[in-house]
This record gives structure tokens, C-alpha cells and sequence, in this order.
């Protein structure tokens, strides 16, 4: 029967569900016929195919051709579907044994001489392949990218003439091995930021909780430049988190680059972004920059010159950890446990409260400005933190402050008693976890009932609050909350007692 299975892989958010090549060739007229809901990119798999193998010295079936791509409907995008097909070609009309077929996955682009180009998303693949039991066959420029599914049995090819002499048995190709080193970190360090004690105290506790944060304070305090210092104090991430962040990065637009290989990711959009490209979207799907930086950090510049509903879409993912993209045809979830910095002016003009410039706005105008951020979007985020000018004699000083590995040694100290005590960090517990591990002094209760009071707290922020006193605690190594982790902890919440005195 000329009937052949070659079994793929396609590409859908950061999955690869099975594409099973199903190539059956028959008499009647002359024709190539590629059916399962192809695109576009998949449909002129024909022609590349076609001149692929007659270039490559095979005999191209003159015969009525069909291949069918299962499940019919998935979509199927990009030229990852090439190298199957031909095989799929070559196995049906008996020019390759269909025997060893079924052990193997292949995806691959193929130019019109045979030569075997790269595919996007490649590590999702390798992933499904290894749980699935079956060896990869993929072009060499994606190969050592796969690699890092170390458990994946590999093969990885130039051109398809080798591919078709390893499953004749004639040449066959050694199992690819690498591993990837780990790219140069160029962090910017906290020694290079004069003063703001406060700030990179809050810096530090944010790190140790992976705490969201907001910077507020006039022009050249150094709110920017606390942010990018963050990645300097956090803790390395696990193989695990980097093979997450691998495949995220692998399915985007701009790929995976090995220089960036277990490196804390660090996203920073331009205020002038669209919804789509913070929280992910397209045809098909891509992640956006939430997803890309998932297990990282995402530091939002000029928050208020963001548009409101492009910053009302990062409510839900702050809280689940990932975005679900609903369309008519299709719903994609990616990853995005992100920790949010965020840095912005006091008003327009951005010298509200600053010794170096009179402020030029009326009250009506900062509360307008205020406003750009809704108040569920604030509750959101863990600390918000006043960064004030820095006096003159300390900016000209010599003397450096303490440098971002002393910080990065207690941050790793209070991650650990997280990771021990509840296996996950304090921002990331429940409201059932808050009650069972947050245990606080009796006497902090009466404060707490005092500050709910006083401020006019929401449930929601009451528990952020207790997470972050949470962190305090476990960077002094305490058992319980007290009163003075509390005291520490209303410091960080200026635009509460902000909002307070204005009403």
C-alpha cells in the first residue's frame, strides 16, 4: 500500500501537540494536495519539496499525492512540516524503508536543494518528544537549543540526504550531545547608587519575597536605576525555571539565544506599547512581554504614560501568574509569574516635593496624573516607595555603598526559610496560607485593626501587607510577625497614607 506515517510536531503557545504526516499516493491525475488545515507557509511546502528532492537525486512520484496533517483541526503554520512531508514522499513510493519511521519525529524547513534550514520554537518539541517516547530529528542550527532537553535522544542534520542514509541504515548519524554555558551576567550594581537607603532596603525585601513594587519620585532620583539593580540581588534560577523561560523565549519572535541561557530574564517596554504586546497575542498566539518574563522581572518606566487599558490587563496575570488568550479559534495559556517594578513621577512635571524645581501643577492636575493608575491596579502591587532627592554631599562623596553581593547573601538567606517553610515564595501564598503561616504577635492584631482603620484598607491589601511583614521577619530570621515587622511595613506604603490625608 502506498500509504506512509511520519510523525511531527506543531507549534501552539508554548506547546507542541503531535501532527501525524499521513502520505498516500494513488493513480488518477497528477497533482500534490496538502490537506489539515494548512497555512499559507504549508501549502507551498509543494514546491519546496518538490525541487528538494529532485535536487537531492530522488524520483518525485508521478502520481496523485495527498497528505493528510492530523488532527485536521489544529492550524498549521511555518515551514517546520517540510522535512516530514518528504519523507512521508519518499516512504510511500518506496524509495526509503517505512520500518523505523515510527520511532523518530522530525521538523525542519528544506530549501529547494535539500538543505535543512531552522524552525522557531524548537524546544517545546524536543520536551514532547522525550515524553513521548520517540528520537528528534532537527536541522543543526537548532540543535544545540534542543540540547537542553539532555534526556531527548537527538539527531540533528544538515541536509536531507543524511537524514534518509541514517534510516536506510547506510550512514547513520551520532547522537548530538552539548551543553550550553552560562551567558556573562552584566548586572548593574547597587554600590553605584548614592544614598536612597530606604529604597534599596524595600529593593532588598522585594527580592526576598519577589515582592511587586512602585518607585515614586521627581526626575534623576534614581528610580530607574534602582530597578535595573534588582537582577544583581535575586537568586540564580533552577534548571528547571531556565528550561521554562528556554521555551518561552523559544516560541517568540526574536527566539532563544543561547547568550541568555540561565539568566534572570529583565523586560522593559517602552511606555508606548499595546496591550497585545505586554500581555501576548496574534495569529498565531506569541507571548508578550509578561510571558518573556516570566521567573524574571518586569520594570515598567513612566508607568502613568502607559495606557490604561494596556496596564488593566496586567490585574489578572499578577495575580494567576499567567495569561490565557482567548480568540474564536483558539485558547492559548503562557506562563507569566513576573515580578513588577514599576517607577513614575509625583505629577506631570515630576518635581512635585523636589528642592531642585519649583512644581508648576495644580492640585487638579497631580490628581488627574494619580488617576492614570486605578486603584485595583495599586492594590496590586506590594510596595510603594518614595524616592527623594538626593542631598549634594552625599551624590560628590567618594564612598560607594553596600554592594549588590552582600544584599544578594541575605535575599538568598530569607528565600531559603520561604522555600523550607512552605516551598514557595511569601507573594505567591494564598489567603488559607496568609492565615496558617503569617502568624503574628497578639499584640500586632490591635495595630493591624488600627491601620485597617486608619486607612481604610481593602482585604486584598491587607494580605499583601502581611506578606511583605512576612519577608521582613525572615530576613531577621523571627518565627512571628511583631509589631516592629508591621511598623516596617506601613513605611512602604506611601500612597495609602498619601490617599489618607487627602481625604
Amino acid at each position: 500500500m502506498a500509504l506512509a506515517i511520519v510523525y511531527s510536531r506543531a507549534s501552539f503557545g508554548i506547546q507542541a501537540p503531535l501532527v501525524t504526516v499521513e502520505t498516500h499516493l494513488y493513480p488518477g491525475v497528477v497533482g500534490f494536495n496538502i490537506v489539515g488545515l494548512p497555512e499559507a507557509a504549508v501549502k507551498e511546502s509543494r514546491d519546496r519539496v518538490r525541487s528538494a528532492l529532485l535536487n537531492s537525486h530522488f524520483e518525485f512520484p508521478i502520481r496523485r499525492i495527498v497528505v493528510n496533517l492530523a488532527p485536521a483541526d489544529l492550524p498549521k503554520e511555518g515551514g517546520r512540516f517540510d522535512l516530514p512531508i518528504a519523507l512521508g514522499i519518499l516512504a510511500a513510493s518506496g524509495q526509503l524503508p517505512k520500518e523505523n519511521l515510527a520511532e523518530y519525529e522530525f521538523v525542519g524547513e528544506l530549501s529547494l536543494t535539500g538543505d535543512l534550514r531552522p524552525i522557531r520554537g524548537v524546544l517545546p518539541v524536543a520536551l514532547a518528544a522525550y515524553q513521548a517516547g520517540r528520537q528528534l530529528m532537527i536541522p543543526i542550527q537548532n540543535a544545540q537549543e534542543a540540547a537542553l532537553v539532555s534526556q531527548t535522544t537527538l539527531f540533528a542534520s544538515t541536509h536531507i540526504l543524511e537524514i534518509c542514509a541514517h534510516l536506510t541504515g547506510k550512514c547513520p548519524l551520532t547522537i548530538f550531545s552539548s551543553q550550553i554555558a552560562c551567558g556573562v551576567k552584566h548586572y548593574q550594581d547597587l554600590a553605584d547608587v548614592k544614598g536612597q537607603t530606604h529604597a534599596k532596603r524595600a529593593l532588598e525585601i522585594a527580592a526576598t519575597g519577589q515582592h511587586s513594587v512602585l518607585f515614586i519620585g521627581p526626575p534623576g532620583t534614581g528610580k530607574t536605576t534602582l530597578a535595573n539593580c534588582l537582577p544583581s540581588i535575586l537568586p540564580d534560577i533552577s534548571d528547571q525555571e531556565a528550561i521554562e523561560i528556554a521555551a518561552i523565549a523559544s516560541v517568540s519572535s526574536n527566539g532563544f539565544k543561547a547568550e541568555c541561557w540561565q539568566q534572570v530574564p529583565f523586560r522593559s517596554p517602552h511606555h508606548t506599547s499595546s496591550s497585545i504586546a505586554l500581555v501576548g497575542g496574534g495569529r498565531p498566539p506569541k507571548p508578550g512581554e509578561i510571558s518573556l518574563a516570566h521567573r524574571g522581572v518586569l520594570f515598567l518606566d513612566e508607568l502613568p504614560e502607559f495606557d490604561r487599558y494596556t496596564l488593566e490587563s496586567l490585574r489578572e496575570p499578577l495575580e494567576s501568574g499567567c495569561i490565557t488568550i482567548s480568540r474564536a479559534a483558539f485558547q492559548t495559556v503562557f506562563p507569566a509569574q513576573f515580578q513588577l517594578i514599576a517607577a513614575m513621577n509625583p505629577c506631570p512635571c515630576g518635581y512635585a516635593g523636589s528642592a531642585i524645581s519649583e512644581c508648576q501643577c495644580s492640585g487638579e492636575q497631580i490628581k488627574r496624573y494619580l488617576k492614570k493608575i486605578s486603584g485595583p491596579l495599586l492594590e496590586r502591587i506590594d510596595m510603594h516607595i518614595e524616592v527623594a532627592q538626593i542631598a549634594p554631599h552625599i551624590l560628590i562623596q567618594d564612598e560607594k555603598g553596600e554592594c549588590s553581593k552582600a544584599v544578594r547573601q541575605r535575599v538568598i538567606m530569607g528565600r531559603h526559610c520561604q522555600l523550607k517553610r512552605q516551598n514557595k515564595c511569601n507573594s505567591a501564598l494564598s489567603i488559607s496560607e496568609v492565615e496558617n503561616i503569617c502568624k503574628v504577635q497578639p499584640n500586632v492584631k490591635q495595630l493591624l485593626y488600627q491601620v485597617l482603620s486608619k486607612f481604610n484598607l481593602s482585604a486584598r491589601t491587607y494580605h499583601r501587607l502581611i506578606k511583605v511583614a512576612r519577608t521582613i521577619a525572615d530576613l531577621t530570621e523571627s518565627e512571628v510577625i511583631t509589631e516592629k515587622h508591621i511598623a516596617e511595613t506601613l513605611n512602604y506604603r506611601c500612597l495609602d497614607r498619601a490617599r489618607m490625608i487627602s481625604l
